[in-house]
């Protein structure tokens, strides 16, 4: 049985984007995530662009990606890109999509653990860009495995605890991204300060 992959590459590429477009002025601000400012938003995700390429390379870490503006790494401007690369590269090899992996302490099939990493890209490349007054444009074969997997999750409290919110109304016509970020419990109409 062949497993289908998936080419992170894009949305890689749209949140180095964003992340190249943040000042500094704006690490205090708000996003889309309660609690959690620009700064941690940045700590979280060079985390979870180390944590999912160890996912790929089968080395699992015992704490998962945090979320603390007082952790951000004072180089995040060239590592989180650089992470982001390295990110797309472990994917991109085939043994990362064989058996199983860990990833934040919860297991799960390869391909599957790669679904989260592109749906953590996506959606939160979208806080961060929204955050700090930025476009955001990923591409629809990015968007359609996040929706899908986002649509997955059942809407018991227990069940998004730690990964999504309440689910926000989304017209059924509405764009991929937005009825992915209602998925995930997140208002396509947020803006920032």
């Amino acid at each position: 049985m062949e497993t289908t992959t998936i080419d992170l590459a894009p949305a890689a590429a749209e949140v180095a984007r964003v992340v190249a477009g943040v000042h500094d002025d704006q690490l205090g601000d708000p996003t889309p995530c309660p609690g959690m400012p620009v700064g941690a938003l940045l700590d979280h995700l060079v985390g979870l662009t180390l944590a999912f390429r160890m996912a790929a390379e089968k080395v699992p870490q015992p704490d998962g990606p945090s979320a603390d503006a007082g952790a951000l790494a004072d180089d995040w401007r060239s590592r989180l890109p650089a992470q982001l690369d390295a990110l797309v590269a472990a994917w991109r090899k085939p043994a990362a999509w064989e058996g199983e992996t860990e990833a934040g302490g919860v297991r799960m099939p390869a391909p599957d653990m790669a679904v989260v990493a592109l749906d953590e890209l996506v959606v939160h490349g979208w806080d961060l860009a929204v955050a700090t007054g930025q476009g955001y444009a990923p591409d629809g074969g990015s968007v359609r495995p996040c929706l899908q997997f986002a649509d997955s999750v059942p809407d018991e409290p227990e069940a998004r605890l730690g990964l999504y919110g309440p689910r926000v109304p989304v017209p059924d016509d509405a764009p991929l991204l937005h009825r992915l970020l209602g998925a995930t419990g997140r208002d396509p109409g947020w803006r920032g300060a």
